[in-house]
C-alpha cells in the first residue's frame, strides 16, 4: 500500500463531503441565517458531533484499529489464512459490548438535553427561554446521531484495516445529501421550522450511514453478529484504552466546545455562528489532509511495529509529516489572506449579511494560524497509538486545552470571537510541541535530511502563493456582489490561480520534481 494513495483516497472522498458540505452552509446561511435557530441548532449538532469526534471517529478508531491489526497481524503468523476471523471474532465481541452501551447514553442524554444545553449556553443570556427551548428540542432530536454513527466507526475501522478506506471516507457524503435535500425541498416556512428539519436530516442521515456500512462489509466478507455481551480481556484491554484515547483525540473538539460555550454566554447573538461558518471553512484541510494522512498511517505504522522494522515506522512517519507540510502551510496561508473574499463569496446570501461576512472572516483568519497544527496533531498522534500508547496524548492534550481555556477568557473580552480563533490556534500548536517533543526524546521521531531540505522550500513557496492572494482577493471582491455562480467562478479563479502559484513555486524552489511525485504515485510499500 502506498501512502500517497491511500491518502489521495480518503482525502478525494473527503472532498467531494466537504463540498457537498460547503453547498450545505451556503443553503443554511441563506434559509437560516445566523440568528436565533441557528445559533439553536448549531449548539444542538455540536453535542452528538462532539461525543462522535471524541469516541466514535477518534478515540474508538485509534484503539480498535492497532488492536484489530494485531489480530489480524498475529493470527496469520501463527496459522497464515486465519487472521481475518480471528480478527472479526473480535470486532463481534466489542460489537456486542458496543449496542447496549449506546442504547443506554443515547437515552440517557436524551432525557437530560436540557441540563446539559444549560450547562453549555448557561441558558442563552441573549436570546431567552424561546431559544433555550429550542435548543433543546433540536437536542434531543439530533442525539440518535451519535449511537448510529459509532456504529460506523466500528464497521469503517474493520474496513480502513482491510485498506477499504474509500467506503467509510465516503459515508460522510451521505449526511450532506441529507441536509441539502432537506433544506432544498422540506424546510419550513420559517428559519425555526427549517432548523428542526436539519435536526431531523441528521439523524436520518446517520440511519443511512450505518446501513452503507453494512452493506459494504457484507460485499467484502465481513459479517457481526450479536451476542450476548461479555467482557472478554481483549475487550477490557479496549476499553482501558479509549478513556484516554478520547481526551487525546479530541482536543481540538473540547476546545471548540469551550469556545462555544464562552461565545454563547457572552458575545452578542451570532456570535456562535460566526465561529461556526469560520470553522467549517477551517476545518476543510483537517478533514482533506489530516485525517486522510493519520487515517492512512496508523494501520501502516501498527504493523511496522509489530513485526519490529522500526527503520520503517521512522520512514513512514516522516514521510507523512512531509505530506502533510506540502498541503497543509499553503492551504494555511489561503484562508488567512483571502478570508474576506472567500467568506463573501461563499455565504453572504439571504439571511446573511455584510456584518456577518467581516465578523466570520476576522475569526476565519484567526483560526487558519493553527491549521498546520491541527493536522499535524493528527499526523503526529498515530505514533503513539500505534504503540499502544493513549495516555501520554491525553497529558499532552490536557495542557494544549488549558491553555485554550486561559486564551479564551484572555482574549476573549478585548477580540471578541476573533479571540477564540487565536487561542484555539495558540493551543493547537502547543500540542504539537508537546506530542513531537516526546516523540523525540523516545526516539520515535527523527526528522531527515529529506524532511528539513523540503519543509524551508515549502514555507518559502507557500509564502509566494500568499503574497499573490492578497493581491488577487481585492481583485476578486468587484465579483461577490453578482449571482452565485459569478461569485463561484471568481472564486474558483481565485483559489486556482493560488494553487497554480503554490505548484510553480514548489517546482522552481526544489521542493518536489515531477519526476519524485510520479514516482510516489507508482511505488508501492
Amino acid at each position: 500500500m502506498n501512502l500517497l494513495r491511500a491518502v489521495s483516497t480518503i482525502g478525494g472522498l473527503t472532498l467531494v463531503s466537504r463540498v457537498l458540505g460547503m453547498v450545505r452552509d451556503i443553503l443554511m446561511a441563506r434559509y437560516v441565517g445566523a440568528g436565533m435557530a441557528s445559533d439553536a441548532f448549531l449548539i444542538a449538532w455540536r453535542l452528538p458531533n462532539l461525543f462522535r469526534a471524541l469516541f466514535a471517529e477518534g478515540a474508538f478508531a485509534a484503539v480498535f484499529v492497532p488492536m484489530f491489526n494485531r489480530k489480524l497481524a498475529e493470527a496469520d503468523k501463527d496459522a497464515p489464512g486465519t487472521g481475518l476471523d480471528v480478527a472479526k471474532a473480535f470486532a463481534g465481541q466489542v460489537l456486542s459490548v458496543l449496542v447496549p452501551f449506546l442504547v443506554l447514553f443515547t437515552a440517557l442524554m436524551m432525557l437530560a438535553a436540557g441540563p446539559v444545553v444549560y450547562a453549555m449556553t448557561g441558558g442563552f443570556p441573549d436570546g431567552g427561554p424561546e431559544k433555550f427551548a429550542l435548543a433543546r428540542h433540536l437536542t434531543i432530536i439530533t442525539f440518535p446521531y451519535l449511537g448510529l454513527i459509532s456504529l460506523v466507526s466500528l464497521l469503517g475501522g474493520i474496513l480502513n484495516s482491510l485498506n477499504r478506506f474509500w467506503v467509510n471516507a465516503a459515508a460522510p457524503i451521505l449526511l450532506n445529501i441529507c441536509m441539502i435535500v432537506a433544506l432544498l425541498f422540506f424546510r419550513g416556512d420559517n428559519e425555526v421550522e427549517t432548523a428542526i428539519t436539519q435536526a431531523i436530516a441528521v439523524t436520518v442521515s446517520g440511519a443511512l450511514q450505518l446501513l452503507w456500512l453494512i452493506l459494504s462489509c457484507r460485499a467484502n466478507g465481513v459479517v457481526l453478529k450479536l451476542s450476548r455481551p461479555r467482557l472478554s480481556p481483549d475487550v477490557k484491554a479496549m476499553l482501558l484504552l479509549i478513556a484516554p484515547a478520547a481526551i487525546g483525540q479530541g482536543a481540538i473538539q473540547f476546545n471548540l466546545l469551550i469556545s462555544t460555550s464562552l461565545a454563547a454566554r457572552y458575545l452578542s447573538e451570532g456570535a456562535v455562528s460566526w465561529i461556526y461558518y469560520a470553522d467549517r471553512l477551517n476545518q476543510l484541510p483537517l478533514g482533506l489532509i489530516g485525517i486522510g494522512v493519520g487515517t492512512a498511517i496508523l494501520p501502516m505504522l501498527s504493523r511496522q511495529i509489530g513485526s519490529g522494522d522500526s527503520a520503517a515506522a521512522l520512514n513512514t512517519q516522516n514521510r507523512a509529516l512531509e505530506l502533510a507540510l506540502l498541503l497543509a502551510l499553503p492551504a494555511a496561508v489561503a484562508l488567512v489572506t483571502a478570508a474576506g473574499p472567500i467568506i463573501h463569496g461563499v455565504f453572504q446570501y439571504g439571511a446573511f449579511t455584510a456584518e456577518d461576512t467581516l465578523a466570520t472572516a476576522q475569526v476565519l483568519a484567526a483560526f487558519a494560524c493553527g491549521v498546520p497544527a491541527y493536522v499535524l496533531i493528527k499526523v503526529l498522534t498515530p505514533g503513539f497509538y500505534a504503540r499502544a500508547d493513549t495516555r501520554t496524548p491525553v497529558r499532552l492534550a490536557l495542557a494544549a486545552m488549558l491553555v485554550n481555556l486561559v486564551g479564551n477568557l484572555v482574549l476573549i473580552w478585548p477580540l471578541g470571537p476573533v479571540g477564540v480563533g487565536v487561542a484555539t490556534a495558540l493551543s493547537a500548536w502547543v500540542n504539537v510541541g508537546l506530542l513531537f517533543g516526546v516523540l523525540y526524546k523516545r526516539g520515535h521521531i527523527q526528522p531527515d535530511g529529506r524532511l528539513i531540505a523540503k519543509t524551508w522550500r515549502i514555507v518559502a513557496a507557500a509564502a509566494l502563493m500568499g503574497v499573490a492572494l492578497w493581491f488577487g482577493g481585492h481583485l476578486a471582491e468587484g465579483w461577490m456582489e453578482g449571482r452565485l455562480e459569478h461569485r463561484i467562478a471568481a472564486l474558483a479563479v481565485l483559489c486556482g490561480g493560488g494553487a497554480a502559484v503554490y505548484g510553480l513555486a514548489t517546482l522552481a524552489l526544489g521542493a518536489y520534481r515531477l519526476s519524485e511525485i510520479k514516482g510516489m504515485l507508482r511505488r508501492k510499500g
